[in-house]
C-alpha cells in the first residue's frame, strides 16, 4: 500500500469516528469523555470532535502504516497540524454559510468531509517532506490543545460558538439525578 491510498483510507476512517465520537458523550457521560468529545450541539464543541476524530485516527493509522511498511516521516506533526488545521478550515468554511443560511445537518457534514478531504492532503506532504523530529513538542502542544477544550467546556466563554441552540446551554447539560 502506497502513502497516498493510506490517506484515502485514513479520510474514511476519521470520517467514520467522527459519527461514532458525536455520539459518545451522550452514550458514556463522564470526565473522561467529556474532553474528547463534544458534550452539547454547539460550533465550539464539534471543533473538540474534528480534532479528535483526526488524532485518535492518528493511533489506528501508525500501526496501519507499519504493518504496511509506508514509510513516512513526521508522525506526530502530522497529528497536531492536520487536527489543528481542520478546526481552524471547518471555522473559515462554516461561519459564513452558518450566518448566511443557518443550522443545516447538511452543511456541517459537508463541510467536515471537506475539511477532513484538505487536511489529509496536507497530511500527505507534510509525512513526505524530510523529518524534523521534535516528538515532544507535538505531544506536549495535542495536550494543552486537549488542555483548552477541557477548561472551555467546563468554562465557555458566553458567545455564539459555544452555545448549543439545542438545549439553549453554555457547557455541560446539568444531570437529573
Amino acid at each position: 500500500m502506497s502513502l497516498k491510498k493510506s490517506r484515502y483510507i485514513a479520510l474514511i476512517g476519521t470520517i467514520v469516528l467522527a459519527f461514532l465520537f458525536h455520539f459518545a458523550y451522550q452514550i458514556f457521560p463522564n470526565f473522561i469523555f467529556s474532553i474528547f468529545f463534544p458534550v452539547n450541539e454547539s460550533v465550539w464543541e464539534h471543533m473538540k470532535l474534528l480534532f479528535s476524530s483526526i488524532a485518535f485516527y492518528g493511533i489506528i493509522d501508525y500501526f496501519l502504516n507499519k504493518k504496511y511498511n509506508i514509510g513516512y516521516n513526521n508522525f506526530l506533526m502530522n497529528i497536531f497540524i492536520c487536527s489543528f488545521l481542520s478546526v481552524i478550515i471547518y471555522l473559515i468554511i462554516f461561519l459564513p454559510l452558518y450566518y448566511s443560511i443557518g443550522e443545516s445537518m447538511f452543511i456541517s457534514i459537508g463541510v467536515m468531509i471537506l475539511t477532513f478531504s484538505i487536511v489529509y492532503v496536507i497530511s500527505y506532504f507534510i509525512l513526505k517532506s524530510r523529518d524534523y523530529d521534535y516528538n515532544f513538542a507535538w505531544i506536549c502542544l495535542i495536550v494543552f490543545c486537549y488542555l483548552i477544550f477541557t477548561y472551555l467546556t467546563y468554562n465557555p466563554i458566553h458567545s455564539h460558538l459555544f452555545f448549543d441552540t439545542k438545549d439553549e446551554i453554555y457547557g455541560i447539560k446539568k444531570r437529573n439525578n
